[in-house]
């Protein structure tokens, strides 16, 4: 378990996400359970921002949902069609904080995350924050249940609970 106090805290600004550096990965189970699929989404544009006190702190970011990769290529077509993210019409999935919170086992952010045009609530834990000269990265957790998003095709073979691992690096633009 992760403690506050185990988290390093970036300076006051606003920092842009360094895409490159970023990405979000997912685990679930399909095949009824039996079979691991993991995978990555590529991270497009984000934006943080830090403030005093912490909990008045916001954050954005845009997946784009074409990026979804899990290293088979027919997976990865059937999970992009309409079924599923339905790519070609929803090319992007979106979060938006509502809220920082200090908990006493760390810090959450809360917000909302939309996908395929349906916003629903979700809640990362901070995990890790590392802190560079005019950086920071930080790793955040989260479980999703694509039901939530009326992404219910499949069921059985399509794991319904996603679990996301989002490693963000966040740079202030002055630093670049």
């Amino acid at each position: 378990m992760t403690t506050s106090s185990q988290v390093q805290l970036p300076t006051v600004g606003t920092y842009v996400l360094d895409t490159d550096r970023s990405a979000i990965r997912f685990s679930t189970r399909h095949m009824f359970g039996l079979q691991k699929v993991e995978g990555t989404f590529a991270l497009v544009s984000g934006t943080v921002t830090i403030a005093d006190p912490l909990t008045a702190s916001s954050a954005q970011a845009v997946a784009s949902t074409e990026s979804f990769a899990s290293g088979q290529d027919l997976r990865d077509q059937h999970v992009k069609a309409e079924k599923f993210l339905h790519a070609a019409e929803h090319p992007t999935i979106s979060f938006t904080s509502t809220e920082v919170v200090e908990t006493p086992a760390g810090w959450l952010l809360r917000g909302q995350l939309t996908v395929r045009a349906v916003t629903a609530p979700i809640e990362w834990t901070v995990t890790e924050s590392t802190i560079t000269a005019g950086s920071f990265t930080a790793v955040c957790t989260a479980s999703v249940d694509r039901y939530a998003f009326g992404i219910d095709a499949s069921k059985g073979m399509a794991g319904r609970h996603l679990k996301l691992e989002l490693t963000a690096t966040a740079v202030l633009p002055e630093a670049s």
